[in-house]
């Protein structure tokens, strides 16, 4: 059974605050993969699922990305798509206080990268996605919370073309062209609106039971 990840709180595992030359998201060509370990089985997933609201997709009045701030800094100079690239790619370069190569592989589509320019720090729920959903009733520190939670996995490092064509589509409208990814991804996506409190359309649940079928 595949399960997904589960995040500890990477800003206190991974960062090292140097004076002067600020913060080190990880140390040079020390970068693992994403922490893993035992998490909900399908059937738990599932449970999850079912617990989460069915509404119809709210209203765009008032959205905007400004209303979840983001990237927040997570020490002097760094933020926390620093902290996201440091915790997902390997042999991670630093210069002061930014990553600057290294190697991603985004599980989106399987593609590779070692310029940090070509890869996005994805919100598995989109900003505007999660503004339909519920978020349009936070605070705007709440809505930075959700922008920046390192501890579920909502954020993750992927091409910047898979995050452009996902937009804020939900599981029923864009799926990963990596198909092996689609178990984790329904996975992901009910933990995080699950955590967040977020609804889910009826065709959004329906994709999201779809791609639990997949699952090992």
């Amino acid at each position: 059974m595949r399960t997904p990840r589960v995040f500890v709180n990477v800003l206190a595992a991974v960062l090292v605050v140097t004076g002067a030359a600020g913060c080190v998201p990880v140390e040079p060509g020390s970068a693992g993969p994403r922490n893993t370990s035992t998490g909900p089985t399908a059937t738990e997933t599932t449970r999850l699922l079912d617990q989460l609201t069915v509404a119809r997709s709210g209203s765009m009045s008032g959205y905007s990305r400004d209303r979840f701030p983001h990237w927040r800094k997570a020490g002097k100079n760094c933020d926390v798509r620093d902290t996201v690239l440091g915790r997902d790619g390997t042999g991670v370069e630093v210069s002061g206080c930014n990553v600057v190569g290294g190697r991603w592989d985004s599980v989106y589509d399987n593609r590779t990268f070692t310029d940090p320019l070509d890869v996005d720090i994805d919100h598995m729920v989109p900003l505007a996605n999660a503004w339909r959903s519920g978020a349009d009733e936070w605070t705007d520190e709440q809505r930075g919370d959700f922008a920046n939670d390192l501890d579920r996995p909502q954020l993750l490092a992927v091409s910047a073309s898979s995050n452009r064509a996902k937009g804020d589509q939900d599981p029923s409208q864009w799926k990963p062209a990596n198909r092996d990814f689609w178990c984790e991804y329904a996975q992901d996506w009910i933990t995080v609106k699950h955590h967040w409190k977020l609804t889910v359309t009826t065709a959004e649940k329906d994709a999201l039971a779809d791609l639990l079928e997949t699952c090992p």
